[in-house]
């Protein structure tokens, strides 16, 4: 858990992100504010397409070329990253902030051998040579489980498994000893065992180095078993936050309750899963007032015409919903 004395790892207010389309400017990040304390893990999570992965390229310095940051503000460790430079960006990714990417397949180059890769960390950030970057990479190889490191180093990519792809990743990710790690979605595609084998990994390392960490995830079940606390996006906005504990036993947001009921209840098989009717929406063309709306079978006049800010209805609890309270009791039934 976060130490609640500390300055946060990272901050971040009203977090505006925009594409440049044929149409005009299209906001795929619409306010996102939140904090990551030391030692603390916050998932975000949300359908596809709601604004998660682009809110951790923002975090990155990594926004697409068609993309801007169009409003808000970005702090590491009390540093505001507006308007840093190329060059001081590169100097911040891997020594203060780091990330593990969604693909580790495309993430990493087929034509360079994981142990080259791994060991440019060190050569370009800390002026290894060569004999030294290679032996840094063989221990982080080793640290993150994978066997015979030492002689696995000239493998390239496709000699590894999904798993063992993503323990490249994570290594690289870990290197020069981040204090904020982001993960996207690090454990999609690979099995529920090595999936249990990732998260175990990066909960080690995170106590080892007392690493704040953002996961970024579609599975709720992974979520439940890495982090603290959750943020749940919806087109491009934080709809609800809190304890993970407290969002899932009592969803206080519309959207939540029907990612909930979702997901498949083992004390229940073959009970049949509640979808969330509808799709999201166009961001191009997002409806008034509230953008679940549509979608939502606690829809009221209000709802149609004012979008709800998020507002705290007790400590660490946010909602935007004008209803959180009845969404509440509802869940509870």
């Amino acid at each position: 858990m976060a130490n609640e004395s500390a300055t946060p790892l990272l901050e971040v207010e009203n977090l505006a992100v925009e594409f440049d389309t044929p149409a005009g400017p299209l906001r795929a990040v619409r306010g996102v504010s939140f904090e990551v304390g030391e030692c603390e893990t916050l998932a975000i999570v949300g359908e596809s397409g709601s604004g998660k992965s682009v809110t951790a390229q923002a975090l990155m310095g990594l926004v697409p070329q068609a993309a801007r940051i169009a409003g808000g503000r970005v702090s590491i460790e009390g540093r505001d990253v507006a308007g840093l430079s190329d060059r001081e960006w590169q100097a911040l990714r891997g020594e203060r902030i780091s990330m593990i990417f969604q693909d580790p397949l495309s993430a990493l180059n087929p034509s360079l051998t994981v142990g080259y890769q791994i060991g440019e960390m060190f050569r370009r950030h800390r002026g290894a040579g060569r004999a030294e970057a290679r032996r840094r990479a063989a221990e982080l190889m080793a640290l993150v489980g994978i066997p015979d490191a030492e002689r696995r180093l000239d493998d390239h990519p496709h000699r590894f498994s999904g798993g063992m792809r993503q323990r490249v990743m994570i290594a690289m990710a870990l290197a020069l000893d981040p204090r904020l790690l982001i993960a996207d979605e690090p454990t999609t595609a690979l099995d529920v065992t090595v999936q249990a084998q990732i998260l175990r990994l990066l909960r080690q390392r995170q106590r080892a180095e007392r690493l704040g960490m953002i996961l970024i995830s579609h599975d709720l079940g992974v979520v439940a078993r890495a982090a603290d606390r959750v943020a749940v996006m919806y087109a491009g906005r934080i709809v609800e936050t809190g304890t993970v504990a407290e969002v899932y036993e009592r969803p206080a947001h519309p959207y939540t309750l029907g990612l909930m009921r979702a997901v498949p209840d083992p004390r229940d098989i073959g009970a049949p899963l509640e979808a969330i009717e509808g799709r999201p929406p166009d961001l191009a063309a997002r409806p008034a007032g509230c953008a679940f709306h549509p979608r939502c079978p606690f829809a009221r006049d209000v709802c149609l015409t004012d979008d709800p800010a998020p507002h705290e209805f007790h400590a660490a609890r946010a909602s935007a919903c004008h209803f959180a309270e009845e969404v509440i009791a509802h869940g509870g039934n």
